[in-house]
């Protein structure tokens, strides 16, 4: 396994995405998962799977002091009081006394920075998260958010695959000293049919799936592609033993676009900014 380092952060470069999994296959799939040698567990309170990751990370095994669990807190909860009770509420229901990192989810408007980036502070100071970080900032809230923390940020978790182009975002936040985590990072499945990408796997016996994961690795993301199937989580795992050339990275930063996006939510903000 390899690792992203930020603001004191040590975070695996793969993880378990988890968004749309629920349930007992959810369990089943993180069990497996661990057992295969992830060691990263991404999930929200959005995604209400926190019990079925928790049941999950508990049957497989390994040592909590080995998995990093992120969870995020949900927009409409990022007033202060809101915030905090959310977070204990996360916890509950993954039975953990923290988290290896916590995140807004989505940035609302109609509630100041200021009071949420406090808030998300505060949970850190007493022990509730262990990092803390934003989801979906663009590069204006990103140095906002930085710029009103008493605590450093370590991530900021954005839709990314070669079909976007997130080269400002990304940018932004390495000067910030905080990572990217890429979601999406296979484009929903997009990537597998890709010619491109087919191509420049066959020249490393790897599918498009491994070359578009192992791209981004290399551009310095961490990612978490989802999964529910336990095959294929061994060949997202299987992407540290081969190197893009300059030049295929280069042919692959071409199918990047600005209007790239295939995750929409309402109130998303301004992408172009």
């Amino acid at each position: 396994m390899q690792f992203v380092e930020a603001n004191g952060a040590r975070i695996p470069a793969i993880g378990l995405g988890t968004w749309e999994m629920r349930g007992r296959n959810c369990a089943r799939i993180v069990e497996q998962a661990l057992r295969l040698g992830y060691r990263h567990i991404d999930t929200a309170e959005m995604y209400d799977n926190e019990r079925d990751i928790g049941e999950g990370v508990r049957a497989s095994r390994v040592s909590r002091s080995e998995v990093f669990i992120t969870t995020k807190v949900w927009q409409t909860h990022l007033a202060p009081p809101e915030l905090e009770r959310s977070t204990k509420e996360s916890l509950a229901r993954l039975r953990l006394s923290e988290v290896d990192l916590l995140l807004i989810h989505w940035p609302n408007p109609q509630i100041p920075l200021a009071e949420t980036i406090g808030a998300l502070c505060k949970m850190k100071k007493v022990g509730y998260a262990r990092n803390i970080g934003v989801s979906n900032f663009t590069v204006p809230m990103m140095q906002e958010a930085v710029h009103l923390s008493t605590e450093p940020l370590v991530t900021n978790q954005i839709e990314w695959h070669p079909y976007l182009d997130q080269s400002k975002v990304v940018a932004e936040a390495h000067r910030l000293g905080l990572s990217i985590t890429a979601y999406s990072p296979i484009a929903r499945g997009r990537a597998a049919g890709d010619a491109v990408l087919k191509a420049v796997g066959a020249a490393h016996k790897k599918t498009a799936g491994q070359v578009c994961l192992r791209f981004l690795v290399q551009e310095g993301a961490i990612v978490i592609p989802r999964t529910s199937k336990v095959e294929r989580l061994e060949e997202n795992m299987s992407i540290f033993d081969f190197t893009l050339s300059d030049a295929e990275m280069e042919e692959i930063r071409k199918l990047a676009r600005l209007k790239g996006r295939i995750v929409n939510w309402g109130g998303a903000p301004d992408w172009d900014e």
